[in-house]
């Protein structure tokens, strides 16, 4: 299972479209009241053995827009990636004026192993 396909399954319960890097132009048009986008921004080895690497860490940042009071949905969301081995590094808050949109980001790390 890809990275992305084990983070969309784990917010299926929160009945929120999940997108990966943005929305298509057919998503953008239906006004969704919220959304999450998920974008790796890093990747890198963190097990080496006899010059192989055997275990990657994905930085991961999970993106909310929502016109709606985000703060239950932010909870839940850190308790789902949680229970399938994401671990929370650092989060923060912004409202986007031209959009009307809140924009609460979440970033964790997932180590992967290899083999």
């Amino acid at each position: 299972m890809s990275l992305f396909s084990k983070i969309k399954t784990a917010l299926t319960p929160l009945d929120i479209p999940v997108k990966r890097l943005g929305l298509s132009k057919e998503d953008t048009e239906k006004n969704y009241q919220q959304y999450i986008i998920i974008t790796e921004y890093n990747q890198h080895g963190e097990l080496f053995a006899d010059d192989e690497e055997i275990a990657t860490t994905h930085s991961i940042q999970i993106s909310l827009f929502t016109k709606l009071n985000y703060v239950e949905t932010a909870k839940q969301i850190k308790s789902l990636l949680n229970e399938v081995g994401f671990v929370r590094t650092s989060e923060y808050e912004s409202y986007e004026d031209m959009t009307g949109y809140y924009h609460k980001v979440i970033r964790f790390y997932y180590v992967e192993n290899q083999k």
